[in-house]
């Protein structure tokens, strides 16, 4: 997959870029990343990339002409069949798993880092295909929800894990919290790992976390249950969970 990412501040990518999962999946040509610098694509020879907005008030918004040049740079310079235009926008629709999974299956994603007080509303409108959202907070730019969102990506793509399992076990995967892991040693300050992790018994085990997950879930993100796919034992399973704490 080819990443392409248009940002005032492409240096910011280095040290997240540089590290463990995406840094393998670069030096395995899973990824290729590029970042662009809006400046280079500016008329000007100050390379001006914001200006006042148009009706007064304060702060600076950023001009179409250098991110709309930037993308037709990449449209004609490289050759995907399968592509996505991303603006990173507090007004954007959330981002979620199953957004990371849809987008695992272009070839190509181009992000759009705004800073500043925002973009000028055409950009939004006629150049990205959707504005995406990490969460109802403000951040001082889109670097950083670009990152979680390429991390995020990069996690769906084959070979990019070590194990095929891993993606599919986090939380989240598939619309369910994850379940409890425990590692060696045995015994710690007297508190022990389940039994039933030590039994050998595969499917006892698929049961056990399976009803660990909807546990976790119920008590900490219930608003997922309603998306999630249930079984009729995991229903029940549920319901008697909502006994033990009624």
């Amino acid at each position: 997959m080819r990443i392409d990412i248009i940002s005032l501040f492409p240096d910011m990518f280095a040290g997240p870029f540089g590290d463990s999962i995406i840094k393998r999946a670069l030096d395995h040509a899973i990824l290729d990343i590029h970042l662009l610098n809006p400046r280079d694509f500016a008329f000007d020879k100050h390379r001006q990339v914001d200006d006042s907005p148009f009706g007064g008030g304060s702060g600076m918004v950023l001009k179409p002409e250098p991110f709309f040049r930037a993308v037709r740079f990449l449209l004609e310079t490289t050759h995907y069949t399968k592509r996505r235009i991303l603006l990173m926008c507090p007004s954007g629709q959330p981002f979620s798993q199953g957004k990371a999974k849809e987008l695992s299956e272009y070839e190509q994603l181009i992000f759009i880092c705004g800073h500043y007080e925002g973009f000028d509303a055409r950009i939004k409108e006629y150049l990205a295909d959707e504005a995406l959202s990490i969460g109802d907070y403000v951040l001082t730019g889109g670097e950083l929800p670009a990152m979680v969102i390429v991390d995020t990506v990069a996690r769906m793509l084959p070979d990019v894990l070590g194990s095929e399992e891993s993606a599919a076990t986090d939380s989240f995967y598939e619309g369910l919290l994850e379940f409890p892991q425990y590692t060696r040693p045995r015994e710690y300050h007297n508190m022990s790992v389940p039994e039933v992790l030590l039994s050998g018994d595969h499917a006892k085990i698929n049961t056990w976390r399976r009803q660990e997950a909807l546990r976790t879930t119920w008590l900490h993100r219930p608003d997922l249950l309603s998306g999630a796919n249930l079984s009729a034992a995991d229903r029940q399973w549920l319901a008697s969970i909502k006994k033990e704490h009624t």
